[in-house]
């Protein structure tokens, strides 16, 4: 079988062991040192000034949401925008702060919604804030997405929990909206067995983040800004550590969660290489005739699966099923159009055309892009997809 995954981590022999020294010696495994540590590597890696380490990455978009209504950027009714191709929990945070989900199409060629696709959906209704899922490590020219959102005035932030290490024009994908969200299932780029974190230059939303991870209490706040919640709210000292300041959960991760990250960061640079490589070989069967063309124009695509669009349900069927004989595993494109799915048919009223979205959920799939593929993996997808 050539799986999706391969290990739980990379490197697994020699993280698993590291992992064992850690718990036995550490003095405390709650969030500690090592997700401060983890998140401080996290962000200069990614060249962002803060970063917040959560319990997962579906955790690290419902905290973005909750981290903005509790800042007033967004308000109840708001209409925020998302990438119909993408996963549920992108878009279960906005339905859950009360705010109004609006779909927007995608390309055929790209999977992402390009600035073309955008402004139609804008035009058709305006809207606040945009949640964009850079897919499959792919983007569109989201460069001119930015810019069309800093015209118009909407709040741009990015899901890049699929396309870590992706670069686009010299910027990596993750660093064109004001927050950022990542994921480190241990099906995703880079493992912490779950995990997920945000990235931001806003020292306001960084700050609020960090309250919305752990109960609203500011016990993880500069000094200077625990004084000032002091203050503000009339706490005297002695409650201050159980006081609650805003709405929140508890999305901390384990400070076992932060060692792991900080174990698997230094081979952060490998798998991607290797994610790009593996990518190059298996795009030759993009020139299959059955397949619709994906035109990826990325400085670095790194790919967190490889997928297949066809050019009908019966052409899908004929390669699922030599997938299947060949013993090579595969999903359905990440979770297909959104309005497919029945939360989103019980919770949101609006409907938009989407026949691209429409298209991809019906006759695309993806098989594994993992850096320990071999070669003969990669021979056996390839022979498996060629026409």
């Amino acid at each position: 079988m050539i799986s999706l995954i391969k290990n739980t981590f990379y490197k697994e022999e020699e993280t698993k062991k590291a992992l064992c020294d850690f718990v036995m010696g550490a003095k405390q495994l709650s969030m500690g040192p090592q997700t401060v540590a983890f998140e401080e590597v996290f962000a200069a890696w990614h060249d962002r000034k803060f970063a917040v380490f959560v319990n997962s990455g579906s955790s690290a978009n419902l905290a973005l949401f909750q981290a903005l209504i509790n800042l007033g950027t967004l308000k109840s009714g708001d209409k925020v925008a998302f990438s119909a191709v993408t996963w549920a929990t992108n878009v279960m945070p906005i339905i859950q702060m009360g705010l109004t989900p609006m779909p927007v199409d995608v390309e055929l060629d790209s999977l992402n919604i390009s600035r073309a696709t955008l402004e139609q959906a804008y035009a058709a209704e305006a809207f606040q804030a945009l949640f964009i899922t850079n897919l499959l490590g792919f983007c569109s020219d989201i460069d001119a997405i930015k810019n069309f959102c800093a015209e118009k005035g909407i709040l741009l932030y990015e899901d890049n929990c699929e396309s870590l290490g992706s670069v686009y024009k010299g910027t990596r994908l993750g660093n064109f909206g004001t927050a950022s969200t990542f994921s480190f299932f241990v099906g995703h780029h880079m493992s912490t067995i779950e995990g997920g974190m945000i990235l931001t230059d806003d020292a306001e939303l960084y700050a609020m983040l960090k309250m919305v991870r752990a109960h609203g209490w500011n016990r993880n706040l500069l000094p200077a800004e625990q004084t000032g919640l002091r203050e503000t709210h009339d706490i005297p000292n002695f409650y201050d550590r159980y006081t609650f300041y805003d709405l929140a959960y508890n999305l901390r991760p384990t400070d076992i969660q932060g060692f792991i990250g900080l174990t698997q960061l230094p081979y952060l640079d490998e798998m991607i290489k290797k994610r790009v490589e593996n990518f190059n070989i298996l795009s030759k069967v993009y020139k299959n005739p059955d397949f619709h063309p994906i035109n990826v124009s990325m400085d670095v695509c790194s790919n967190f699966a490889f997928p297949v669009l066809c050019t009908s349900k019966e052409i899908q069927g004929k390669y699922v099923a030599r997938c299947e004989e060949a013993g090579i595993e595969l999903r359905p494109i990440v979770g297909g159009s959104m309005t497919e799915q029945p939360f989103y048919k019980k919770y949101s009223s609006t409907v938009h055309p989407l026949p691209n979205a429409k298209y991809i959920h019906s006759v695309g799939f993806y098989i594994g892009n993992n850096p320990e593929m071999t070669a003969e993996d990669l021979r056996s997808m390839v022979s498996a997809l060629s026409h």
